[in-house]
């Protein structure tokens, strides 16, 4: 499991992905989350600026991110 510590209140979905490495880009991130292949917290998510806060988890391609303060 990959640990994201924030750095303001909230990161966004496609920043999160490419800071923990699982994508290469922004347009790479974009296609995997609109495709459906990303979830938060256990559900789907489809909106690549979708705010992530302390203590959410980001499944993907069989890895998953923690986000903490």
């Amino acid at each position: 499991m990959e640990t994201i510590k924030l750095r303001e209140e909230y990161i966004k979905l496609g920043q999160a992905l490419k800071a923990a490495g699982l994508v290469e880009s922004g347009v790479e991130a974009k296609d995997v989350i609109t495709g459906g292949l990303v979830n938060v917290n256990g559900s789907v998510e489809t909106q690549r600026g979708k705010k992530l806060f302390a203590g959410d988890t980001v499944q993907y391609n069989g890895e998953e991110i923690k986000i903490t303060e």
